[in-house]
């Protein structure tokens, strides 16, 4: 069977878009820059990539990359095209790694191209074989926190570092009183000498295992255990030994191989930070788009993956974002859906409770407000209630100012977070 896999690419390039999709196809397959022997029409046929689809869409009359060659970017004219290429499954196997490496490879500095972003990635059923995808996804992650219906309402620790391991228990006791679903370790915070892994671990799940006894179920809280393979491993031992029910990684990070490896130790959920998204992202004519990216993670086996926010403190837009949510939801194989829950961070107050839920039309999400909660002017526990407050009137479709008037809560925090 010719299975194969295929990448959507837009493309800007200096000369013909097809003879710059040929170079493409040919330097992450068969070709280089010159013919070698060897190189038969045989060969190529089972062992080179081609072009599936390439459409015009239209031209530039300056390059996107600052770093195009002079002759390059002198010439005036820039076209720009929605490119397919595929490649034979058989030249790489279902393998995440080499999958990245072929078609995010020795393309993005081509001199040809003066613009370059990867779209989508599509692939053949031999990958869900080989990866597992999430273990939890949003049924195993709605079960362990005990939240079988609206969003979980979530938070960061914040200050993100400088707590001690007594002082986040202290601050996570007061939001598990006040009802939170879900807590994280920013992702700034590791295992340094300050707030040592194990000691935070055993201080939160004090607490956390005490009020879990009150109100009979754990807010799931997650642990970030980036590190190497090894303290990995050893870290989400720790967490499952203390009744954890989540830990953290940070993808760009740990990296596929990283990945890949805690899924296949972890009995927990893995909660997937981006953190250095905006690197691979940010410039428009250069790098991923959330769609072909987060699809790697997804496979690899991310239980959650964060997706921003709207009217974020970032520079992404919010239809950005929205599709981003959406993309994480959408099927990979149409006989394994590996859905992931989408995690809305960066900036969220109450404000963006109603305009999340009209744009995305479900409450499958984690809704995790750092300030947005801690900075309440009557403190967290008042942060944690207006949220779900916020998220009750979103869902109702009531207007939060008039939802307002019968929630103190939900008031104080309109009138601070303006």
């Amino acid at each position: 069977m010719d299975q194969r896999i295929e990448a959507d690419y837009w493309l800007e390039t200096s000369g013909d878009p097809r003879r710059t999709a040929d170079i493409m196809a040919g330097e992450q397959s068969s070709g280089t820059f010159v013919a070698v022997p060897g190189e038969t029409p045989e060969l190529t046929a089972r062992a080179a990539a081609r072009i599936e689809a390439l459409e015009l869409l239209d031209i530039a009359t300056t390059p996107s990359l600052p770093s195009a060659r002079q002759s390059v970017a002198g010439s005036g004219r820039y076209a720009r095209a929605r490119v397919t290429l595929s490649w034979p499954l058989t030249t790489l196997g279902p393998s995440l790694p080499n999958l990245m490496a072929t078609v995010a490879g020795n393309l993005f500095e081509l001199a040809p191209v003066t613009g370059l972003r990867l779209l989508d990635i599509r692939l053949p059923p031999a990958f869900a074989t080989a990866y597992r995808g999430p273990q939890f996804g949003v049924a195993g992650t709605r079960r362990l926190s005990g939240v079988d219906q609206g969003p979980l309402i979530g938070t960061i620790v914040k200050p993100s570092v400088g707590f001690g391991p007594a002082e986040t228990a202290d601050l996570v006791a007061k939001l598990a009183r006040a009802g939170i679903d879900f807590i994280k370790d920013d992702e700034l915070q590791s295992d340094g000498p300050l707030c040592p892994f194990e000691a935070r671990v055993d201080a939160v799940m004090a607490v956390l295992e005490a009020e879990a006894q009150r109100r009979g179920r754990k807010v799931m809280y997650a642990f970030n255990l980036t590190g190497d393979l090894d303290q990995m491993r050893r870290r989400h031992d720790h967490v499952l030994a203390r009744g954890g029910t989540c830990v953290m990684a940070s993808l760009n990070a740990v990296g596929l191989v990283g990945m890949i490896e805690l899924r296949r130790h972890s009995q927990l959920p893995i909660h997937a930070h981006r953190n250095g998204w905006g690197y691979l992202s940010r410039a428009p004519g250069l790098g991923w788009d959330y769609r072909a990216w987060h699809k790697l993670w997804r496979l690899a086996g991310a239980d959650h993956m964060h997706v921003n926010g709207l009217a974020n403190k970032f520079s992404e837009g919010d239809d950005s974002v929205i599709a981003s949510a959406r993309a994480c939801g959408e099927p990979l194989f149409a006989d394994r859906p590996d859905a992931t829950m989408p995690v809305f961070s960066s900036g969220q107050t109450v404000r963006q409770a109603p305009g999340t839920f009209a744009a995305l039309g479900t409450t499958d999400l984690i809704f995790a407000a750092g300030g947005g909660i801690i900075a309440h002017p009557d403190g967290p526990a008042a942060g944690v209630g207006a949220l779900r407050e916020a998220w009750e009137a979103a869902v109702a479709g009531e207007d939060l100012d008039l939802a307002a008037r019968s929630r103190p809560a939900l008031a104080a925090a309109l009138r601070y977070f303006t």
